[in-house]
């Protein structure tokens, strides 16, 4: 099965966005259903136990914070997310790999299981800067197996498109409500965007994003 689409994201710029989508923990707060998203470096994940450790950590606008735990390349991720397609509402324990990591463009690889249904998936996304923010182009190769999988694509097609638009929508909430905190070094996270120095401009913001996390 194929998808791809473009979400446009208003009043903000590519690295913003890019800064935004490299953080997994905006990423699971973001993603509808999803339980936890978690870097992992055993061959065999223990979901049960990365479910009682996952951890509250919180969204912040802070490049530094998010430099920490960035995506990075050749890293995987475990993810429990929950996706409900027709009448089932399955729990995929999912894997995914970074297999490609350099600003605008990001791809991935992954696979996931639940209760008689499989997938094994490609996919990536290109950022391109527009007059009014950036346009996210994204695309997703994904075979199904399975329960899900006798559902067909004209009802994958329609849930796909639900979760990826909800996805980008608070995507671009959470841009509004973040400070890039261009003060960096304490930490501090979830600062209102209000307290930034209104004297930067968005050119300016955005060299300090390249500096931090190495853009």
């Amino acid at each position: 099965m194929e998808f791809n689409g473009t979400f446009k994201l208003e009043d903000t710029s590519a690295e913003e966005v890019w800064l935004a989508l490299s953080d997994p923990v905006l990423i699971r707060d973001s993603l509808p259903g999803c339980e936890f998203l978690i870097e992992v470096d055993d061959e065999d994940v223990a979901f049960d136990e990365l479910r009682e450790e996952s951890t509250e950590a919180e969204p912040t606008g802070d490049p530094e914070v998010i430099a920490e735990r960035a995506f990075q390349e050749g890293k995987r991720y475990a993810a429990l997310v929950e996706i409900g397609v027709g009448s089932v509402n399955p729990s995929f324990e999912t894997t995914v790999t970074i297999d490609e990591r350099e600003f605008p463009d990001m791809t991935a690889s992954g696979e996931g299981s639940a209760n008689g249904s499989s997938f094994e998936m490609e996919s990536g996304m290109h950022l391109n800067e527009t007059d009014d923010g950036v346009s996210v182009e994204w695309w997703a190769n994904a075979e199904v197996f399975g329960r899900v999988a006798q559902m067909g694509q004209r009802v994958m097609n329609p849930v796909a498109n639900r979760v990826v638009k909800k996805f980008f929508e608070r995507i671009q909430e959470r841009l509004s409500e973040l400070t890039l905190d261009d003060q960096g070094g304490d930490g501090e996270q979830g600062t209102e965007r209000a307290g930034a120095d209104e004297a930067d401009d968005t050119s300016g913001l955005s060299q300090r994003i390249r500096d931090r996390i190495g853009l």
